[in-house]
């Protein structure tokens, strides 16, 4: 008989993502489990059927070869050596398929273990930064503490010409089984806390944990436009790994210090300019603060307060393209404030020549003197 389609036996569309993928396995196993179908022959080879459909397309290498030549493209001897019925461990699947519900595995299913040990934990940074040094970039070292692989015994644990041996508890799976009314559940082997080895002669540099305890600088290299909530990982640069295991990444998380003069909206500065109450109405140049730097800004004739002012390709590099924002500067017409005699004199002067040519010098305050009569006379009845 050949053999069903992968996709078709998980339910799935070839396009199907990785994510897609393992909800479709994890539903299909439970469903199938052997210990939730007992003495069902059924759902003993349709659970096999699924367990095998998984392993391949959730492989990044197994899953073109088998898009491109079918069955034929994979290792058919990949179940070979027949743990469980038919070739098929259970316990692994049914630690799979429950650890992130039930926390079962180590360190409640957070820990992924290889052939080579237990991956690092990632570690996060909160790295604050000038605006000047979000916009132009910059190295920035940092100190963290962490834990690196023991010097002496190369992060096994076992104490140098030694090396650990299979816990006898759970023969080196790092967890047991446990019945619980009609459902069989793994947990973490109490005896080697799931690492599946047990050390005798444990190394007296790190006491048998394979790691220790290390502060270390790293250089940063912050990219020239990074903006608040973005991140930066650092490959490699986390805690090492258990019992030889990888190291996790480092994953600096980038915060913008508030500025004084400007505040940003992506790849836009924006920014308050005071403008003298003469300047204003007769027009002139007011300089204008950039980041790097300043430029001279014409006010025409006659500007009101709250106008804005584009100055194009004068904010931020955006740090995932080479585009660049502007900066917009609004006029604040500047009140004059603790005024002398002659000062006030010549304002009420001012005052009454410009009530003389009426709404002529105040449009705004006209249409608004005539919006306020139009709202009183339409509350009389």
């Amino acid at each position: 008989m050949s053999k069903r389609d992968f996709y078709e036996i998980l339910g799935i569309e070839r396009t199907a993502s990785d994510a897609e993928i393992k909800k479709a396995y994890r539903r299909l196993a439970m469903k199938y489990h052997p210990d939730k179908n007992q003495n069902s022959k059924e759902s003993e080879e349709k659970f096999k059927e699924v367990k095998e459909a998984y392993e391949i397309l959730s492989d990044p290498q197994k899953r073109p070869l088998y898009d491109q030549h079918g069955h034929a493209g994979v290792d058919p001897s990949m179940h070979a050596g027949g743990q469980g019925a038919g070739g098929v461990n259970f316990s692994d699947i049914f630690g799979d398929v429950f650890s992130d519900i039930f926390g079962g595995g180590r360190g409640g299913g957070q820990q992924q273990r290889s052939s080579q040990g237990y991956r690092g934990s990632d570690l996060r940074y909160n790295m604050e930064l000038t605006l000047e040094e979000a916009v132009a970039g910059s190295t920035v070292k940092i100190r963290i503490p962490t834990l690196v692989a023991c010097e002496t015994c190369h992060g096994s644990g076992a104490k140098k010409g030694t090396k650990p041996s299979a816990c006898g508890t759970c023969n080196g799976h790092g967890q047991v089984r446990m019945e619980q009314g009609f459902f069989t559940v793994q947990k973490t082997c109490p005896k080697c806390y799931g690492s599946g080895q047990v050390i005798s002669d444990p190394c007296v540099s790190c006491h048998g944990k394979g790691r220790n305890e290390e502060r270390k600088t790293l250089s940063v290299k912050v990219p020239a436009g990074v903006d608040n909530g973005d991140r930066i990982r650092l490959a490699n640069e986390g805690e090492a790994g258990e019992q030889g295991g990888p190291p996790g990444d480092l994953y600096v998380h980038i915060a913008v210090k508030e500025h004084s003069l400007f505040t940003r909206e992506e790849k836009d500065l924006h920014c308050d300019v005071p403008i003298s109450f003469a300047t204003a109405a007769m027009g002139g140049d007011v300089k204008v603060p950039l980041i790097d730097g300043q430029v001279s800004l014409k006010i025409p004739v006659e500007t009101q307060s709250g106008k804005l002012f584009r100055l194009r390709g004068k904010g931020v590099k955006s740090v995932r393209s080479s585009s660049v924002g502007d900066l917009y500067c609004r006029a604040m017409i500047e009140t004059p404030v603790k005024l002398n005699a002659e000062q006030k004199d010549l304002l009420d002067k001012l005052e009454i020549s410009l009530n003389k040519g009426g709404a002529r010098h105040n449009p705004r305050a006209s249409s608004w003197l005539d919006g306020v009569k139009s709202f009183f006379d339409s509350l009389k009845f």
